[in-house]
Parts: structure tokens; C-alpha cells; sequence
């Protein structure tokens, strides 16, 4: 590999992720071995809830960039630029160093689960930073794929939304979220190793559309292996179809300021990513994440 999320991955990073490729493909040898024999039945039964298929009902309203997106970017190590000779992107490192760099999929991650399972309520006074860390942590370690009654929403005093929360306490959000490592290690990772059909990309474009329609905001992985010229997460929120394409609406971690678009162009039956300031844009490889036990 060599690029990190939204970014280049370092030279020694390929050995580490080779071991990983390697325990993954072990562990779906054995899961499908485990489901050959019957066995994984048993499994799943005594799993209990880690197990349960995520919810499909939709949730009570529509993802809102302006409000439910944090207002601080993820960085990036390198700044980008297009070889104007071969279109190809070169880059070179960011100074000053960046302070938050390649939290991409724990971003997007987080913005669903406050999306799903947090409640903003202006109205009641602000707490001290202790309680919103608490907060923070609570909400966080929600699984995406489960719902909370409405009355067991997380309430998050003081702040109308997550953007006006993130404005004020930037730093406690950036501490509690996630650390880089959860985007490296994202467990759906290990599907973009294997061949993405034109049906199921097909498949997956209708999945992500419906997803939508649900008002189920769903978090993708971007990818393009094994060149990996693009390795990221988005959270796709709006869906305009046509005869030639549908065209999705995107909260790109990197981007807090504007939405962004992602296309899946009909007659390719292929996802396309336009140029970004990190990417010269292409045909890009998409899945949802968050949603499955695997995923």
C-alpha cells in the first residue's frame, strides 16, 4: 500500500498491512468453513445482540450539512499537486506540521453516530468540559448499525447542533472521537483488497440511493486499490438521479466548509470521484461501511 486515508501510506506501513491482509483472508477461509459445517449459526445465536442486522427503518429527518457536520477539517499530511505533465499527483510534506491528520473515517464515523444517536438541546444550560467528554464517549461508542428509542438519545446541553458544538469545544470532539489508528484499522478495510463487479457497483449505488431516501445518511469507503491513489470516507447525504447518472451529495471530512459530489455513472456502471485538492479524480471503487458486523 501506499497511501493513508485521504493520503499516501508510508513505505513501511506495506508490510504491516500485507500481515493484515493475510489474517483477514484466514478469517473469512474460517467464516466460510464455519458456515459450510453449521456451525456459524451457533455462533451467531450465542453472539446475541453483536450479531442483530442493522435496522432499516429511517430516521425522523434528513442529514443537514450546515448542521450536522463538524466544523474543523481533517488534515493531511502532504499538500497535493497535479504533475501537469502526466496528470498525476505529486505532493510534498505539510508545514507546519498538521495537528489532526488522516482522522477521515473516524470524522465521518462520528458525524453518523451524532446524526443517530445524539440529541442537540439549546435550551438547556452548558455543562463543564468534564460532562461533555463524557458525552462525547457515550455517543462515540454507539454502534451504527442498532437505533435508540427517541427518548434514549444522548442529550448534548447548551448547543443547537453538532457544527456550533464543534466550533466551541473543537478539541474535547478531536480527543474523544477516535484516534488515527480507527481509520487505518477501519474494520470493513479488508473488502476493498478484492474485485468490485460493475453489478455490484451497480448494486451498491442503488443501496446507497435508497439509504438516503430512508434518511439514513451512510458512510463510504473510497478507494482505489491496489494503486490506492484515493483511500477515504465520506458520508453521503443527498442523491439526484437522471438518465446517465446518479449523483451524490457528500460530507468529505477534509472539506468542512462545502459539500462535495461523488457519480455513479450509469453506462460505466462505475463510481466516479471528481478532482479534489488530494486527488486528480477517476473511477474510484465505493462501499458502505458501519452498517454490517464485517463491514
Amino acid at each position: 500500500m501506499s497511501k493513508l486515508p485521504g493520503a499516501r501510506f508510508p513505505s513501511w506501513f506495506s508490510s504491516v498491512a500485507a500481515g493484515i491482509s493475510s489474517l483477514l483472508h484466514r478469517v473469512i477461509v474460517l467464516e466460510r468453513f464455519l458456515r459450510a459445517s453449521g456451525l456459524l449459526v451457533l455462533l451467531i445465536l450465542a453472539g446475541g445482540c453483536a450479531s442483530q442486522r442493522a435496522s432499516t427503518s429511517p430516521f425522523d429527518r434528513p442529514f443537514v450539512f450546515e448542521r450536522d457536520t463538524f466544523a474543523h477539517p481533517n488534515e493531511l499530511y502532504w499538500v497535493y499537486q497535479s504533475d501537469p505533465t502526466t496528470g498525476r499527483m505529486i505532493h510534498e510534506w505539510r508545514k507546519p506540521k498538521p495537528t489532526y491528520a488522516q482522522h477521515c473515517f473516524v470524522v465521518a464515523r462520528s458525524a453518523r453516530q451524532f446524526f443517530q444517536h445524539a440529541r442537540f438541546d439549546p435550551d438547556q444550560p452548558t455543562v463543564d468540559d468534564d460532562k461533555y467528554r463524557k458525552l462525547i464517549r457515550r455517543v462515540v461508542a454507539l454502534d451504527p448499525r442498532h437505533e435508540l428509542e427517541p427518548d434514549d438519545k444522548i442529550v448534548i446541553p447548551g448547543f443547537t447542533d453538532l457544527h456550533a458544538f464543534s466550533v466551541s469545544r473543537e478539541n474535547l470532539l478531536k480527543e474523544e472521537c477516535g484516534s488515527a489508528w480507527e481509520s487505518y484499522f477501519q474494520r470493513g478495510h479488508w473488502r476493498m483488497i478484492w474485485h468490485f463487479s460493475k453489478k455490484g457497483q451497480q448494486k451498491m449505488a442503488r443501496q446507497l440511493a435508497d439509504s438516503i431516501g430512508r434518511n439514513r445518511p451512510p458512510v463510504v469507503h473510497v478507494a482505489h486499490f491496489p494503486k490506492l491513489e484515493i483511500n477515504h470516507a465520506l458520508v453521503l447525504y443527498g442523491a439526484q438521479e437522471n438518465n446517465s447518472e446518479i449523483e451524490f451529495t457528500a460530507y468529505d471530512p477534509n472539506y468542512p466548509a462545502h459539500p462535495t459530489q461523488l457519480h455513479f455513472r450509469k453506462a460505466e456502471q462505475r463510481f466516479f470521484y471528481p478532482p479534489q485538492t488530494y486527488f486528480a479524480g477517476g473511477t474510484v471503487d465505493v462501499y458502505e461501511i458501519y452498517y454490517r458486523w464485517n463491514y
